[in-house]
């Protein structure tokens, strides 16, 4: 399996190169050559295997065994889920492919030091530090928006004090922290003496993990005896900002996981549930106050974004669609053309008419705004129904689904995709569910 840019340069490439590249040259991101098909007898090959085991074969689909060896694969996937899947250690398999490599050196052969570098919202950070922290041949360095993550989750990045782990706090947005760290990639010169490692969604080895968490929902339907996943239609509605987590379920429907639209559920800011009701893909929405940066400040900062990276993924292959070329070479390079000249405008002008590509979009997704108001009532409303406390980005989703399943068959199951420990947002928490006590669950975290 090869690789190769959105924009079309460079040519094609190994999983190794463009994971530990992170951002192609041309400011494009990397995606296959070919989404691959599922064996023939995948569902009942896959359906006792752990989580592990489950990424095994789904990432062995994507990596030749020529270039990673099996070994070195399961070898690559037991150390980035050491401690379970649960523990959101999705962003280390990017230092980890460096450090496998580092492993296959001759013996006095110099090892290749990595400079991790990534810009968070808020998890990835906190993730990507505490897996990598005092670890040798690699320093890590995150980026932040000041006073845009929450107290704890900056406190969890913070205060691990360990001399290869670097915290910058920005002044700005999550946007403003992405374009630093894209520029950063994108200088060969830095790129090169530094040797530089992405930790961010941006990174394709980010999706292709993420996929993996699909198939594992759908292994845990099929156990539940309650549900009939042959005669249910799954849909999965992700709260997102930048487009990663519900674009690795876009390439596991792909490869052929049965699923219905998926749900893109969004808070006020916007710009995907805009493209997806209007066609235009806007980075201010010209209906609405104006905010200073362009991004407003909401109870689910995580997915406080004005433009969601990934999406130029998806916009390829609604290009590809589009594009008048009858042979494979000749579409794809022509998709490219197309992408590069849409991301022009939108950095140039901030806004590009895609309603061209609209229906074609429609056909694998929904969407849906949800505002704070709407965030902090699912939340008392879950926690007060069903003793369920849930974290704003989830209450993201839940309300997005319950919206959703207005228009679903009565044979829809939705699986909504949580992504947080709700004391980690105690503020909006508690306007929800005042008794509610973070101290209980981080203890003196703050006070450090």
């Amino acid at each position: 399996m090869k690789y190769f840019s959105t924009r079309g340069n460079p040519g094609e490439q190994s999983f190794e190169d463009v994971v530990l590249a992170g951002l192609a040259p041309d400011g494009g991101l990397y995606i296959p050559i070919d989404i691959p098909t599922l064996p023939r007898n995948w569902r009942s090959d896959w359906a006792s295997l752990s989580y592990q085991e489950l990424a095994i074969r789904i990432l062995s689909l994507y990596i030749s065994p020529d270039e990673l060896p099996t070994s070195d694969l399961v070898s690559l996937v037991n150390r980035t889920y050491s401690v379970g899947p649960q523990a959101f250690r999705d962003p280390l398999i990017t230092p980890l492919v460096q450090l496998e490599r580092n492993s296959r050196k001759a013996p006095g052969e110099p090892l290749e030091k990595l400079t991790v570098v990534g810009a968070t919202s808020g998890d990835t950070g906190s993730a990507a530090i505490y897996g990598l922290r005092n670890k040798a041949n690699i320093s890590v360095f995150i980026l932040f928006p000041q006073g845009r993550v929450s107290p704890i989750q900056e406190a969890q990045m913070t205060t691990v004090l360990d001399k290869n782990v670097h915290n910058l706090s920005v002044s700005g947005t999550f946007d403003n922290c992405q374009d630093i760290l894209k520029s950063l990639l994108a200088d060969k010169e830095f790129n090169e003496k530094h040797h530089l490692g992405a930790v961010n969604s941006i990174n394709w080895a980010r999706i292709l993990v993420q996929i993996v968490y699909y198939f594992s929902a759908y292994f845990q339907l099929i156990r539940n005896p309650n549900i009939d996943v042959d005669a249910s239609e799954i849909q999965f509605v992700v709260p997102t900002g930048n487009f990663g987590d519900i674009l690795a379920g876009y390439y596991a429907k792909r490869m052929g996981l049965p699923m219905g639209k998926l749900g893109v559920a969004t808070n006020s800011n916007d710009i995907l549930a805009r493209f997806w009701k209007s066609g235009s893909y806007q980075k201010v929405d010209p209906a609405a106050s104006p905010v200073a940066g362009g991004v407003y400040a909401t109870v689910s900062p995580a997915m406080d974004i004005a433009v969601s990276s990934n999406f130029e993924r998806l916009l390829w292959y609604l290009a590809y669609e589009s594009v008048t070329p009858v042979d494979a070479t000749s579409k794809r390079a022509a998709a490219c053309d197309q992408v590069r000249v849409w991301m022009a405008a939108v950095k140039n002008k901030g806004a590009v008419d895609l309603s061209a590509v609209l229906e074609d979009a429609r056909k694998d997704f929904v969407a849906d705004k949800v505002d704070d108001e709407q965030t902090i009532a699912t939340i008392r409303r879950y926690n007060e129904t069903k003793s369920y406390l849930v974290d704003p980005h989830t209450a993201v989703g839940l309300h997005a689904a319950e919206v959703f399943a207005k228009s679903n068959s009565a044979a829809t199951v939705q699986v909504v995709l949580s992504t947080a420990h709700p004391a980690k947002f105690a503020d909006a928490v508690q306007r929800a569910h005042s008794s509610f006590d973070p101290d209980a669950v981080f203890g003196d975290l703050l006070s450090r």
